[in-house]
């Protein structure tokens, strides 16, 4: 159980470590050849020029100018000059709506703290609970005199924490409420202030039916010539191109070799570069003759496997991205069900084309349904079996542990130094480094389920960390820390004293939890800043790949905001924030450093740094609203139980209505603000309609969506045509290839129409069907 002292080092170890991240970060970052590494937003937008390309040699290299260096730390307060709208001109709403998940954090923890470490941690100081418990095998420490661990069974000392519990409540809903408000504001203004592009206008229809008669291409075609008449404008049919993109990429990786030693050679001209078997052994042949003849090679696979994608009927999914004359159009097709067979023709808003994940629309859609079942089971017991390292990690916190598991190493952890070392930063650095591939498995795992999106994929993967880190991180450490570590203590009394351990044991968890906030909030979130992984491999590739500016801006990595990564991680200091506001006050200003430093750094990191491949408008936020809400139900229900076994069975009721309330107000934010976030309005789709037609009447809308959503593989240079992948309708004169099926509806639609007399047009009249085809 670690101490005040533990604590202590934990605290030293880890602010040492942010502080060095931070000034060899601040004194790399003034480094002329480190320019493109720590500002790379800049050179993408191309406001900013490289400075090693003017002035003496050693200016390229060093920064010579010594008032630069005393001002060092001038990013910080330049961090927070940008006002949020000028963010999102520069940046994008998720990176401002992202932001602003710390900012939540910080108006509700800071509040919660002052109040908690005002009231509740007087009544737990000046209580002796932990003096006079009956328990003696309970470990504790000085820390835990501040928790409700020392506060007596069945004193009237509880209700405030009851009390508090409620303010904290209803304190964290109208912060949620507001923010929730000016968020769904937020994103309505922007999409309503959006430049004109391709998804507005395009819906992703999926699971069409086939027809013998018809192509898919066809099919697609005469459905929404006669189902959108006067919106319908376009359509891509969507291929399997995934081995068509893996040669593509193949020659991509062979082009950057032959690069490389292209770049050798001109260094060196008096000997043509040799390689063997994989570069190391082997006979040895002239490296730039057999890169050059392994391009062509696979130059001429990729324009066979083109021919046969163009020629073979497999190749085509029955899926499409229809694009439509108006935002109106596209909004009524995506947001209406089609045919009355609800699994036929499913239509929702297309992803916007740079963030579609282009190998899961090669997967049947009957197949999704399977892919999903299979990965929902894959993650059960991915997260059951991460009790065992959650267990290991536990162990460690317990020099007691320790010594039973390990007997031979009594003399080390006996030594004081050690002893806190072990107990206040081991645990905490370990569980980061079990942690630190989970989300790419997740990722992984998201992809098989077939999402086509990367927003989609991300949201999933964020959402199954969050139910990990929920169970292992939280839950699991709680268990294997409390229960297991107290089942000597269970089996030696009475069955009356279990529940009395477990309310004491809980709390003190606290201890471990502060330590892994102090390892993964503070000195992780410096390492973010510092990025020693992009500024090694930056310099590695401009050594030896380098050879125009082009080359060295494909050598920047500016990284993103990894929202599967990053967002469950805030959630579970939330978690944290709001289980140990009424229970262990102590760990609220660790909590509430971590959101201040983490708003500071990844805001300078959103300025200077980050390109986020897509926008999504703060698509994302009903999930985060959600999981703090969730987190609030859950404290509220672990504060229930607890108190029970503090002989406060009678707070039961009132905790009961509390969560029932927070579920309430869940539910009135979900029905007043969530379709902002998932329905487009018709009423914002006609207004931008409208003074689009007045601000550009002659706009050739057809010509900016035919190529929108071409799979990335058919828009090279070679191929700029598209070899006829592209299917479209003419705007004026619609010519539609008339099968037997359509023969028959449309002389039905013409017999009716005879027979009511109607002089109303048909879809079918309007469409001229048979103008100038032949029958198939």
């Amino acid at each position: 159980m670690a101490t005040l002292a533990d604590i202590g080092l934990a605290a030293a170890i880890n602010i040492l470590s942010a502080l060095i991240f931070l000034l060899l970060f601040a004194i790399l970052r003034i480094q002329p050849f480190n320019d493109r590494v720590y500002f790379p937003k800049w050179y993408l937008k191309g406001v900013r020029s490289s400075p090693v390309n003017s002035g003496a040699f050693v200016s390229k290299i060093m920064n010579l100018d010594f008032r630069s260096y005393v001002r060092f730390l001038n990013w910080m307060p330049d961090a927070l000059k940008m006002p949020e709208p000028e963010l999102i001109d520069h940046a994008g709403l998720d990176s401002a709506v992202y932001l602003r998940i710390y900012l939540i954090g910080l108006k509700i923890f800071g509040p919660i703290a002052l109040l908690s470490w005002s009231i509740l941690v007087p009544v737990n100081w000046t209580s002796d609970g932990l003096q006079l418990a009956k328990l003696r095998n309970v470990t504790s420490s000085n820390i835990d005199k501040l928790s409700i661990s020392n506060v007596e069974r069945g004193s009237d000392r509880f209700w405030a924490h009851l009390v508090m519990a409620y303010a904290f409540t209803f304190w964290t809903c109208y912060v949620l409420m507001k923010e929730y408000e000016k968020i769904a504001a937020m994103r309505l203004s922007f999409l309503q202030s959006e430049k004109r592009r391709a998804d507005q206008f395009t819906v992703l229809v999926r699971n069409v039916p086939p027809d013998s008669d018809e192509s898919i291409s066809e099919n697609v075609q005469h459905f929404f010539l006669v189902n959108h008449p006067d919106h319908y404008l376009t359509h891509q049919v969507v291929y399997n191109a995934n081995e068509l993109a893996k040669l593509v990429e193949d020659k991509k990786k062979m082009q950057n070799w032959l690069d490389y030693y292209q770049l050798k050679y001109t260094r060196n001209k008096e000997q043509r570069p040799r390689m063997g078997f994989l570069g190391l052994w082997g006979k040895k042949v002239d490296a730039m003759d057999h890169y050059t003849a392994e391009i062509e090679k696979l130059s001429e696979q990729i324009m066979e496997e083109r021919k046969r994608i163009k020629k073979d009927d497999k190749s085509v999914m029955q899926a499409a991205f229809v694009s439509f004359k108006t935002r109106w159009g596209a909004a009524v097709c995506a947001q209406t069900q089609q045919t009355k067979n609800p699994t036929e023709w499913l239509t929702e808003w297309a992803p916007e084309a740079r963030e579609m994940y282009w190998p899961n629309l090669a997967m049947p859609y009957v197949s999704l349904t399977v892919r999903r079942f299979v990965m929902h089971i894959a993650f059960f017991f991915l997260t059951f079996f991460f009790i065992i390292p959650i267990a290991f990690v536990q162990s460690l916190a317990s020099i007691e542990g320790i010594e039973k598991s390990a007997p031979f190493l009594s003399p080390i952890v006996k030594n004081k130094l050690m002893k806190s070392l072990i107990q206040g930063f081991l645990p905490g650095i370990v569980l980061k480094l079990f942690l630190i591939f989970l989300p790419t498995i997740l990722m992984i795992m998201s992809k098989f389920e077939g999402f086509i999106s990367i927003s989609s994929l991300e949201r999933r993967a964020a959402f199954r960390y969050y139910i990990f880190n929920l169970v292992n991180v939280f839950l699991g450490s709680v268990i294997t820390g409390s229960a297991f570590e107290q089942l000597d203590s269970f089996l030696k009394q009475s069955a009356n004293d279990i529940p009395r351990t477990v309310g004491v044991a809980i709390p003190i968890k606290a201890t471990f939890f502060i330590t892994y906030i102090m390892v993964d909030g503070w000195a992780g979130v410096a390492g973010e800043i510092f990025r020693l992984k992009p500024l090694v491999i930056f310099h590695l590739k401009n050594f030896f790949f380098v050879k125009t500016e082009k080359d060295r801006e494909e050598a920047m990595d500016p990284g993103q905001i990894d929202f599967y990564a990053t967002e469950p991680r805030i959630q579970l200091y939330f978690l944290l924030g709001l289980v140990y506001a009424p229970v262990t006050p102590v760990l609220l200003p660790f909590i509430i450093f971590f959101f201040g430093f983490a708003y500071l750094v990844f805001r300078h990191q959103i300025i200077n740094v980050y390109n986020q491949k897509y926008e999504s408008a703060g698509a994302f936020w009903p999930d985060v609203h959600g999981r703090i809400i969730s987190a609030l139900i859950i404290s509220q229900i672990l504060l229930l139980g607890l108190m029970s076994t503090k002989g406060k069975v009678q707070s039961t009721p009132f905790l009961l209505v509390l969560a029932i309330l927070t579920f309430g107000f869940h539910r009135f934010c979900k029905g007043r603000y969530e379709s902002a976030f998932v329905i487009n309005p018709l009423q914002e789709a006609m207004i931008k309609d409208t003074l689009e037609r007045a601000r550009e009447p002659n706009l050739n809308l057809k010509g900016f969506l035919q190529n929108a959503y071409v799979h990335p593989v058919f828009k090279d240079e070679e191929d700029s045509d598209e070899e006829g992948l592209i299917e479209d309708s003419d705007d004026e004169d619609c010519v539609v290839v008339q099968t037997k099926r359509q023969r028959s509806r449309r002389t039905t639609v013409a017999s009716s129409n005879a027979s009511r007399g109607s002089s109303q047009s048909t879809p079918f009249n309007q469409l001229d069907l048979g103008k100038g085809k032949p029958e198939t």
